[in-house]
């Protein structure tokens, strides 16, 4: 007679754990980029479109630089100080799994060289040609640029998000990742378009007054400039997303064309107010402010919209770390939260310099989801750094 073997017992997998791990494998936050792909035909197309936008603008700056360097440089620096503030705005609404630096570079130049120089001016300045030669020069001013822009530039900037798509698959997944991307694409773009604005406008009145026309047109451009180009591509870009579909992103291929469409429509609106409003200047005000808010009121809508999977994913990552008592459930509600969460964790502070500590403490939260995603979950030396880090700052 033999004794009967009994079944080895085996740990049952922490839920919080396998949840931790599906979020980090489905989002494909902390994955790496690598641009350099001489095996992929999308790296050599986003190069050959850098490439050719450099030596457009090249061509643009070397003629003009020679008689209106002082309204160009003027209208650089402003509009270098002006981009760094939407860079580190963006940067900012980019905290549940941040897309890496050297992604964001990339679609930032695109946008304001390959989309700008490159794709848009080209074929703006054909079409319009076209429009004048059919419908007359009356047309070409009041309607073309409104049905001309969205088609090149939309297209051309939403081309950059189509590109990083295949570049860094492991990277970005999500309807939100497309969002940012655009958004940085958009901001590239901006910033370029502005400045030619800026050296453009300084030859009227024969270049007299070159530094005065510019100036004006540049704050002209600083005041409208927010609620254009960034939100346009920021609709493309998450449109894209859905209409390819990803691992992480079920493809929506109506929703994604409906985005792209709405975001062209607002371009090209926009562009057309000359035309909608006939030259009634009083019309023309109400018209900016309107396209404005409805334009913002889009935008924010997609964003919270896009973002929900973002924060899930991040209370997924952090919830074991709440469970071991290194985050309390305040901070994982205000660190998979919004802007309402985060203040009112900050607010519930006694004093100032308890406000301060629970501030560096979800920057340091932040830091240890960026770690762990990096790690893939596993406990490496960054990530148990990172922990001690929030240890030391409780003791603070």
């Amino acid at each position: 007679m033999t004794a009967v073997s009994q079944p080895v017992p085996v740990d049952e997998p922490d839920p919080a754990i396998t949840a931790r791990e599906a979020a980090i494998e489905r989002t494909g936050s902390g994955n790496l980029v690598y641009l350099w792909q001489p095996r992929n035909a999308c790296f050599w197309v986003y190069v050959f479109g850098v490439a050719y936008g450099l030596w457009v603008l090249y061509g643009q700056i070397n003629a003009a630089i020679r008689l209106y360097a002082p309204a160009l440089t003027a209208s650089a620096i402003i509009f270098a100080v002006y981009g760094m503030l939407f860079w580190w705005f963006t940067v900012r609404i980019d905290r549940y799994s941040r897309q890496p630096l050297r992604l964001v570079i990339a679609a930032f130049v695109w946008g304001g060289v390959a989309a700008a120089w490159g794709i848009a001016l080209s074929g703006n300045s054909a079409l319009l040609s076209i429009y004048q030669k059919l419908f007359g020069q009356a047309f070409q001013v009041a309607w073309g640029a409104g049905l001309t822009a969205p088609l090149f530039e939309e297209l051309g900037k939403g081309a950059g998000v189509l590109l990083l798509v295949f570049l860094a698959p492991r990277v970005v997944r999500t309807a939100y990742d497309g969002f940012i991307l655009g958004a940085f694409v958009g901001l590239g773009f901006e910033i370029l378009e502005d400045i030619s604005y800026g050296y453009n406008s300084a030859n009227e009145q024969f270049g007299s007054d070159q530094l005065g026309t510019s100036l004006s047109t540049v704050g002209m451009r600083l005041l409208t400039g927010f609620s254009s180009h960034i939100l346009y591509s920021a609709l493309v870009g998450a449109g894209i997303v859905y209409l390819l579909g990803t691992v992480a992103q079920r493809r929506r291929a109506g929703f994604g064309t409906m985005l792209i469409v709405v975001a062209m429509l607002l371009h090209g609106v926009w562009d057309a107010n000359a035309g909608i409003s006939g030259g009634n200047g009083a019309l023309l005000l109400p018209l900016l402010i309107g396209e404005i808010l409805i334009s913002l009121a889009v935008v924010i809508g997609l964003f919270h919209y896009t973002v929900r999977p973002e924060r899930a994913a991040m209370r997924a990552v952090m919830a074991p770390e709440a469970e071991q008592g290194v985050i309390t459930t305040e901070e994982l509600d205000a660190l998979s939260g919004g802007w309402k969460q985060r203040r009112a964790y900050r607010k519930a502070a006694n004093s100032r310099a308890e406000s301060r500590v629970r501030r560096h403490r979800l920057e340091a939260a932040h830091d240890l989801a960026d770690q762990i995603a990096a790690s893939a979950g596993a406990e490496t030396d960054r990530v148990r750094f990172a922990r001690a880090e929030l240890v030391r700052l409780e003791s603070a």
